[in-house]
């Protein structure tokens, strides 16, 4: 059979993973696909040590890449917004199919990529761009494609979950473990994407567009991070039955679509709650399967490399199949058209149940006024607990609150605030059941 020849653009970590994959599994590829998978070509600002390219035209001009007639595939593994989008659309110019493992180009670009790809009648896939090499995009795609998707919510940031777990386990302060996963290489010298929830909304704007069949609306995501979360509060999840995770959600509902990444306390005893350290893990709940759980690593350069091979190795057995016989980019056919979509819910329309910690005045009828406000936001409290004084007569107060809309909780958080006998801000933190029953 006529080979597939693959230009790669970057040779990082997941690039030079994916060349090396290629190569050391070239005759397994060959029998899944009934052709061999060639790299004709590669674009790269600097040579890999771990590869060895002898034979392999490589060039410091991706675009030369993008441009070469030789070539049928594409991978992009540049990352990045602006020169990854046009490098992408330029292959797509030139007939090429891409592989991307891309989350930040998909989620922000994708819609416009789709439709140039659409337009000429190539594939775009993105396996890797979501949780390394969990196949969890293929899984949406395809294997729940009988499903009506309920929600989603997925531990999506190894480095965020890294720096929960050793806080939980080791009682430490997040400063501390932050700089303990940049010198360990889990987090980058500037962390915000990981630990602000820009880089899960990414991934979860990606994933919520295949469970709902809506466009990739990214700018509509919802994110808060995780910096604000101290060891007390930790150990005060522990001490109520949950453990604090940094999730993305997204849930169909009455009204429209959540999209939301914060940190949010679940039970001990859900799937999620047991994934630790850097390990990636996405709940999924449909109507007909029920409960199903997708966990692995979510980054490295062998776990990402086996998701962009796969990619590949789909491209390789449908290269000849008419484009509308294709699975659609985004698993559902019409979104490119302008169907009618569900709406992206505001965060004010959301309800959930909440962690509060707020430090009082340590004297009397100072419980009844932050109950009284809470009441009168139609807010009921489950659980209370009240610890001693700290210095300066300022005594900790934790509330578990029953489920109630955002807009109140706002509203309650302000008046809390206010309250002379209330000294700086309070803590909130969204409380999900994940109920696996649902």
């Amino acid at each position: 059979m006529k080979p597939v020849r693959v230009g790669i653009c970057g040779l990082g970590t997941v690039g030079g993973g994916t060349f090396n994959v290629l190569t050391r599994n070239a005759e397994d590829i060959v029998r899944r696909t009934g052709r061999p998978i060639v790299v004709e070509q590669i674009g790269a600002r600097r040579a890999n040590p771990d590869c060895d390219t002898t034979g392999v035209n490589v060039t410091d001009d991706i675009f030369e890449v993008a441009r070469n007639p030789d070539i049928e595939v594409l991978v992009e593994l540049i990352g990045g917004y602006d020169v990854a989008r046009e490098l992408v659309l330029t292959a797509i110019e030139h007939g090429k199919h891409v592989v991307t493992a891309n989350k930040a180009l998909i989620a922000v670009y994708g819609n416009e990529i789709f439709e140039a790809a659409h337009e000429k009648g190539v594939i775009v896939a993105f396996e890797a761009a979501v949780a390394g090499g969990i196949p969890v995009i293929k899984s949406l795609r395809e294997g729940l494609g009988a499903n009506r998707i309920q929600w989603l919510a997925g531990i999506i940031n190894g480095t965020g979950n890294y720096i929960l777990t050793h806080m939980r386990d080791e009682g430490r302060a997040f400063e501390d473990v932050l700089a303990e996963a940049q010198a360990l290489g889990y987090a980058e010298s500037d962390p915000t994407f990981d630990v602000e929830g820009i880089d899960a909304a990414h991934k979860l704007t990606i994933l919520a567009s295949i469970a709902y069949g809506v466009p990739l609306q990214f700018d509509k995501a919802y994110t808060e991070g995780i910096a604000r979360i101290t060891a007390d509060d930790v150990e005060q999840a522990d001490n109520l039955g949950y453990i604090i995770k940094h999730l993305g959600i997204s849930k169909r509902t009455d009204k429209g679509l959540e999209l939301r990444v914060h940190p949010t306390l679940i039970p001990k005893q859900r799937l999620l709650a047991s994934v630790h350290g850097v390990k990636n893990a996405i709940a999924i709940m449909g109507d007909a399967v029920g409960p199903t759980l997708y966990y692995g690593a979510g980054a490295g350069a062998e776990p990402t490399a086996s998701a962009v091979v796969a990619d590949l190795l789909d491209v390789a057995r449908n290269i000849n199949t008419a484009h509308h016989d294709r699975v659609p980019y985004l698993a559902f056919g019409g979104i490119l058209d302008g169907d009618e979509e569900l709406p992206i819910m505001p965060m004010e329309d959301i309800v959930t149940a909440y962690y509060l910690r707020l430090l009082a005045v340590d004297r009397p009828g100072v419980l009844a006024r932050v109950a009284t406000i809470l009441s009168e936001q139609e807010i009921s409290i489950e659980a209370i607990i009240q610890k001693e004084a700290t210095e300066g007569e300022l005594v900790p107060i934790i509330l578990l609150t029953h489920r109630t809309q955002e807009k109140n909780m706002n509203e309650a958080i302000r008046q809390l605030e206010s309250l002379v006998d209330v000294a700086g801000t309070v803590t909130r933190i969204r409380v999900e059941s994940l109920d696996e029953q649902e």
